[in-house]
């Protein structure tokens, strides 16, 4: 972004410096041509082409003097004029505009402008490591990066001007930001700064930058804290105390596990109980022989056996005659 802001600043200054260089040189051109007609009018010879050439360079110097008194001011400047070195209160909106010819114009940019200050190497608006490095109420160093949203308020353009220059990102934006930053991170800890009061630094840096911003004619239209790196150690102790978070979170649902397991079997034996319970006091001798009947019935239906002898024994004798 800073190459880029470069490359508009030169050539705008090519432009300026263009575009006085052919006002001047219509002029001297004019004035030059002018005393050429004056030489001329005192030669018989070609004194009959001295009004002519009168003419012309008058043409010259009133063109140049017209380039002179009209300036172009493009969508999203404004123009502050100076003369003779005091700025004028009064500011130029976009496009043409008549003025004196003795008056220089600066234009300035009122669209809305970003000044990154990153640790990543050529991200922010300078290059190389740009973080904003601060203390917290704990005593530890965090690391910040930042990004501002700003613009400059028109009217007030004069005054930045008078009192500040264009340079204003280097005197104002810069220097205020990051100072605002370290003043208000001593009311934070660096954990809490990284996780549940980050929007509420976020939201009081604003409000302490944006009072200054005003005074000095300029907007600030939304702040950004883009990352926040806190030192190596406190790093590896949030690294634990989540891995032992986790570990406690899995155990518990272990035992939530091992619980109703435990519950299960319970119940089970509880029911192999109360059916052994029932069969003890609901069986009697004669049902008990009602159901060897009946087994004995179902092995007489089998195809391996085809003779049961009922003796007078509890054990019956089967013959298998299949063979």
């Amino acid at each position: 972004m800073w190459r880029t802001t470069a490359v508009n600043f030169s050539f705008t200054l090519r432009y300026f410096l263009y575009a006085k260089f052919f006002i001047m040189a219509f002029i001297i051109l004019g004035v030059l041509v002018l005393i050429a007609g004056f030489a001329l009018q005192k030669n018989e010879q070609f004194g009959r082409f001295a009004s002519v050439v009168k003419t012309i360079a008058a043409l010259l110097i009133l063109a140049g003097a017209l380039s002179k008194c009209i300036v172009q001011i493009n969508a999203g400047q404004t123009g502050v004029k100076t003369l003779f070195g005091k700025v004028q209160n009064d500011v130029l909106g976009s496009g043409l505009h008549f003025i004196n010819p003795f008056i220089e114009i600066r234009r300035l940019d009122i669209k809305t402008q970003n000044y990154t200050m990153s640790g990543i190497h050529d991200e922010g608006t300078k290059s190389g490591d740009d973080a904003i490095r601060v203390l917290t109420s704990d005593g530890l160093e965090v690391t910040i990066d930042l990004t501002v949203l700003f613009k400059l308020l028109p009217s007030e353009a004069p005054r930045l001007v008078r009192e500040t220059g264009e340079d204003y990102t280097d005197k104002i934006v810069r220097p205020l930001t990051r100072t605002k930053i370290r003043d208000n991170s001593v009311y934070y800890e660096a954990v809490a700064l990284y996780s549940n009061k980050r929007d509420e630094f976020q939201q009081r840096i604003f409000r302490s930058i944006d009072e200054d911003f005003k005074k000095r004619g300029l907007i600030l239209e939304q702040l950004l804290v883009r990352n926040i790196t806190l030192p190596q150690s406190v790093k590896e102790t949030i690294e634990q105390k989540i891995n032992a978070e986790q570990d406690a979170q899995k155990m518990q649902f272990v035992l939530l596990k091992e619980k109703q397991e435990a519950e299960r079997k319970r119940v089970e034996a509880q029911g192999i109980a109360d059916y052994q319970r029932i069969i003890n006091t609901g069986l009697t001798d004669q049902q008990l022989q009602y159901e060897q009947i009946k087994a004995y019935l179902e092995l007489a239906k089998s195809p391996n056996s085809k003779v049961i002898i009922m003796g007078k024994g509890n054990a019956p004798v089967i013959l298998d005659t299949k063979n």
